[in-house]
Order: C-alpha cells, then structure tokens, then sequence
C-alpha cells in the first residue's frame, strides 16, 4: 500500500517477472543470445536511478526473498501479476514460465497472480497446455511475446489464422486479458516484430477480450495511441514508460504520457514496473508526485489528478482481473468502486 498526504492508494503492479538468466541455465550452443538476451535488459536498467542498479549476477538469478522485499516489503505493491515468456531457444528450462511464476502463487496467493502464455507456432499441443494452465492456475490473463524466436522462425503476429484459434480458446477458458508485448527490442529480436499493426487487427476481431499493450509500443507512441483511441479494447501497460523513461527522458516521459492521457485516457492506462528490470519503489514515488515541467510547452496535455493517479496505480487492473479493491482506496466518496462494473 502506499500512503501520500494521508491518503492510501492500492498498487497493482501489473507486469512483474521471475526470471533464471543464469549461465547454468543457458542451452548448449546458444549461450551467445542467452548472454546477449539478459545483458540487453540488465543495460536498460540504467536508465534507472544509480543507486537502483544491480550487479550482473544478481540481476541474472535474483530469487524468491529479494522480489517479495523489493515488491511488497518496499514496494508498496499489493498484487503483482507475474507475466511468462518462455525463450527456450536459449535457456534450457524456460527464461520465466508460468510453473516457475506459479510457484510463488503457490507460496504468496494473496500476493501473486499468475499469467500465461501462448506461441501459435505450437499448433494443437500449445492449445492443450493452455488449457491445462488454464484450469491449473485459474488463469484471467496470457502473456505473448510475437518476437520470439522459435525453430528458425523469427516471431509471429496476431494477424495469423493459428493465433486466432488460441484467442478463441482464450475466451472460451474466460482469459480475457491479453497482454502483448510490443515496445523497445531486445537483442537479438527483430525490430519489426514490435510493431502495433497486429493488435488492431486482433481487437477489432475479438470484442471481448482487452488488449494491454505493453511498453505502449515505445518508439511508436503516435501508432499506438491512435489505434487505442480507436479501438475501445486497446490498454496502455505503463511498464517502461515509468521505468524507462521517467528518470533518464524526463521530458519525453513528460510527452508520452501526454499523449496517453489525451488520447488514450487515464481509464485505460495501467501501471507496470517491469521488475526485475527495475524496481517498484522509487518508480510509484516519482509517478505519484509527477507533473509537466513548468515552461507552457505541454499546456495542451490533460493534468493527472489524483482519481487518475488511483486508476492507474491500482483501479484499472483491479477492474480487468476482479481484485478486491479495499475499503478507503477506491475513488473518491460518493463514486462507485470499478470492481466488478
């Protein structure tokens, strides 16, 4: 929970992991993109505060006990959704897996919520094990990562026919929030693979499900928030945006989130500290004290008040994934919570 004036805000940190980027951990003959995968995240966490960062080591395997400190003991997060990307090309069991996320749900489950994830490329055996993920770990929400690489294949977009069938599976199995990630590239995935184009397609054609795109396609912030705009499924998953942007760009941060609040608004934005790339903490303690720099330049962007800064921090995700939002920490008195509207 995190207090400011007085006042108690409930934190939902909506895109978390927990990762084995250890050496011991890498396949035989790939080490080049396993070394290369984890140095690229471990380099973007400079983009935090100094004291923030992390020895190569740590940030490759940090364990159980650091993440419930850094999340919940220091945090302020209440609930922290564990999103899976797979990455077997590259290390042995899995880079981050639903069973090793599910593990801390097993220990944690007033803490953690566990996403899934599917790769169409799978065919009818990736469906099998989402459903068995599905009814193992009550799943609401997946995990997909259209860049990945997979048996000389270089990613997959939503527009696919065999995507289509997962996300019909998707609704069938009552996972309706699909995470996409679709921001800055990781070494050595392909850049075009992050592009946006593949969302519109797939919300257009699935009503039903909500959209969170993740790193709100960074550098593509104009494509993204006019596609969102349109489509009324379409979220912003602030993650990296916060992280990325607020300490090292403070006046690009300052314009993106401009632009989200615009045209995206603060209904559909979510919090996401991308942790272990960087740490919660001080990310909810600069969001929650930000405003536009004081020189007229962004007088046109709408202000973040503090039933947006809810919203954003806790109140949207709680809303996509049913949480219990506690009394005190909804919106303002008088408004009704978003819980279960």
């Amino acid at each position: 929970m995190y207090t400011k004036d007085g006042k108690d805000y409930f934190v939902v940190d909506g895109h978390t992991h927990f990762w084995d980027a250890s050496p011991a951990n890498w396949v035989a003959g790939q080490e080049q993109y396993a070394k290369g995968w984890i140095e690229c995240f471990h380099a973007y966490q400079h983009l935090g505060p100094p004291e923030t960062h992390w020895p190569l080591d740590k940030f490759q395997r940090y364990g159980e006990e650091t993440m419930v400190r850094d999340l919940f003991e220091e945090g302020y997060v209440d609930k922290a959704i564990l999103q899976s990307t797979y990455l077997r090309e590259w290390y042995r069991n899995g880079f981050n897996t639903v069973d090793g996320n599910g593990s801390m749900v097993e220990r944690y489950p007033d803490r953690f919520i566990v996403n899934g994830r599917f790769d169409p490329r799978d065919g009818d055996e990736g469906l099998a094990t989402l459903e068995r993920d599905a009814k193992r770990w009550n799943l609401k929400g997946v995990k997909l990562y259209t860049a990945e690489w997979r048996r000389g294949s270089r990613g997959w977009t939503l527009k696919d026919p065999e995507a289509h069938r997962y996300l019909e599976r998707c609704e069938q199995l009552g996972i309706v929030n699909i995470h996409v990630h679709k921001g800055p590239t990781i070494w050595p995935l392909d850049k075009d693979a992050f592009d946006v184009s593949d969302v519109d397609h797939a919300a257009t054609d699935f009503p039903g499900l909500n959209f969170i795109v993740e790193h709100v396609g960074l550098p593509r912030i104009e494509d993204f928030c006019f596609m969102a705009t349109q489509e009324p499924n379409v979220y912003a998953g602030l993650s990296v945006v916060v992280g990325g942007l607020l300490h090292a760009r403070p006046r690009f941060f300052a314009k993106v989130m401009g632009e989200l609040l615009f045209w995206v608004g603060e209904d559909k934005m979510l919090f996401g500290s991308d942790y272990a790339i960087w740490e919660p903490k001080w990310q909810i303690e600069r969001l929650m004290s930000w405003d536009y720099p004081d020189d007229g330049e962004f007088a046109d962007y709408p202000r973040l008040g503090e039933a947006g800064r809810r919203k954003i921090l806790g109140l949207n995700a709680a809303r996509l994934y049913g949480i219990e939002v506690p009394s005190g920490t909804g919106l303002e008195a008088g408004q009704p919570s978003l819980v279960g509207e």
